[in-house]
């Protein structure tokens, strides 16, 4: 047990979920302590007791729609990235590749991220209305100040012996555009998008308590703290917890499924192959493709429900709302790209 007390030593594999459980357990314990009784160490208004909060859980679904308003959460998220993505990716590459652009327009861009977002709800509001399109539109902007100047700057890090090797063999702008910055930026970039996960979940509330009749968490979170529903409001704050966790580990298995050299590189100081996974990573990637799988099966039957209506219920349409046309593009999107990696995997066994 010498490491467990080693100045920035590292934890054994063997310890990490163990500590991990044990963390978790002794942080329940201090909350229960805290709010055991009649009368609690801090009162029941200010920490109400783990019993309570998570038995909140089966209220709000019943009384508060909370899986409806989860899903609208979810679609919110993905409707402002995917519109941030469709706005930052084109500029960040036209502004950091050419320097006319740059030189106009780089000034205004470290600028503009020293705008308070909230102040500018306003003016969206006068935009679009207080509708899903004024708070998809706020969130993207909210992700575009933010993500535009790294785009940038992962440009800028471009390692300068690739650019030598592909001028080196007679390739020209667009292949080089093509072949070097795009790999290198996204690579980095999906570990840039993974940290901004949790800012925009923080927009995302404050969007959606603008005409909180429309759903989402936010405004699910606005409603049981003006009824100062507290164990509701603690209920809430561990539902985006676990949202967020859930997140990180998506994006880090599609990190390793989209740019698996970079694991590769990681690895290579220690020996000539890739680092064996530990078995909780090997039933996570398992857990991972059965998900995938059965998601994208579940989705075309519900897809299909949209246009024959073959249920009772639209059931995209119902949790998704108005944007569901961004959980459409997203799953649209993983099936092509399944569809891809099987041909291709076909290819190569011909």
């Amino acid at each position: 047990m010498s490491w467990a007390f080693k100045l920035r030593g590292d934890v054994p594999q063997r310890f990490r979920i163990p500590l991990e459980i044990i963390g978790v357990l002794l942080l329940l314990l201090i909350w229960y302590l805290l709010s055991m009784g009649e009368n609690p160490i801090v009162s029941k208004l200010t920490l109400p007791s783990p019993g309570k909060v998570f038995g909140s859980y089966g209220e709000m679904i019943q009384e508060n729609n909370l899986i409806q308003n989860l899903f609208r959460s979810i679609g919110l998220n993905l409707g402002g990235y995917l519109k941030a993505l469709l706005w930052t990716l084109p500029l960040g590459f036209i502004i950091g590749l050419v320097p006319l652009f740059r030189g106009m327009f780089h000034r205004i861009i470290d600028a503009i991220r020293f705008v308070p977002l909230a102040a500018c709800m306003v003016i969206f509001i006068v935009w679009y209305g207080t509708s899903i399109p004024m708070k998809v539109n706020f969130l993207a902007f909210g992700i575009f100040i933010f993500l535009l100047p790294i785009v940038i700057q992962r440009i800028d890090q471009v390692k300068e012996v690739y650019l030598k090797t592909v001028y080196t063999i007679g390739a020209s702008d667009w292949q080089t555009i093509r072949t070097v910055y795009v790999p290198s930026v996204l690579s980095k970039l999906i570990d840039d998008i993974r940290i901004l996960t949790a800012i925009s979940w923080t927009y995302i509330v404050v969007a959606e308590t603008i005409n909180s009749d429309e759903g989402g968490l936010g405004a699910l979170t606005y409603i049981v703290r003006r009824q100062s529903q507290t164990e509701k409001l603690f209920a809430i704050l561990i539902l985006f917890i676990v949202i967020g966790l859930i997140q990180d580990r998506i994006f880090g298995r599609l990190d390793k499924e989209l740019f698996p050299h970079k694991y590769q590189q990681k690895n290579a100081h220690k020996s000539s192959s890739i680092e064996e996974n530990s078995i909780v990573e090997t039933i996570f990637d398992f857990a991972f493709k059965a998900f995938v799988w059965s998601a994208i099966g579940i989705y075309i039957v519900l897809a299909i429900n949209e246009f024959v209506g073959f249920l009772d219920i639209k059931v995209l349409d119902y949790l998704f709302g108005n944007t569901c046309w961004a959980f459409h593009i997203v799953m649209l999107s993983i099936i092509a790209y399944k569809i891809r990696k099987v041909i291709i995997q076909r290819s190569a066994h011909v």
